[in-house]
């Protein structure tokens, strides 16, 4: 099953990077779009983690590094502590492809495939643990400044395939943050 979970990851990264997306975007200035660049920030989540129908709020810290204006990678590390029952939390820490598909005055909408590793805690430290994860997703940044982006929402659906003994879980939330262009 992880197997098969691996390939549709892959077949997903490819074709982030080989679609036709060129045509769904403004056309950029030549010297901008081989620009790359490195940012890092953080922001709050809130996610419904889909084991009792809780839902935690938590701290996420990202990092953006752009091959181009267009394509580039994200890594991201999610702790969600807030509003815990039972001493139910969980955390992941996610990496994966970003293509950034609409840009126009500072603006830019995103996808994302990260895949990565999960640990969830039970119900009264019943059980805790880590498992495979996968979470397509996207958002909207807006340059406040050219070196300050604000994150106004990021959309995610994680896919936790081997989760304990129970079967897979589906978490699904919403994040937003501020981070910084380092260069």
């Amino acid at each position: 099953m992880l197997r098969s979970y691996v390939s549709a990851a892959a077949l997903l990264i490819a074709g982030l990077f080989l679609s036709p997306v060129s045509g769904m975007a403004q056309e950029m200035p030549t010297e901008i779009k081989t620009v790359a660049y490195l940012s890092a920030g953080g922001g709050i989540s809130g996610y419904q983690i889909d084991y009792g129908k809780h839902v935690l709020g938590g701290a996420t810290v990202y990092v953006d590094f752009n091959f181009t204006q267009r394509y580039g990678i994200e890594g991201e590390g999610r702790w969600l502590f807030m509003n815990q029952a039972e001493n139910v939390h969980a955390s992941t820490k996610l990496v994966g492809p970003r293509i950034t598909f609409y840009q126009t005055h500072g603006i830019s909408a995103y996808a994302k495939v990260l895949v990565g590793s999960g640990h969830f805690n039970l119900a009264y430290n019943y059980e805790s643990g880590n498992s495979f994860v996968v979470a397509p997703g996207a958002g909207v940044d807006i340059n406040l400044h050219h070196r300050l982006i604000l994150r106004v929402i990021d959309v995610e659906y994680q896919d936790w395939p081997q989760f304990a003994t129970f079967g897979s879980l589906h978490p699904y939330g919403v994040s937003a943050g501020v981070s910084y262009r380092i260069f």
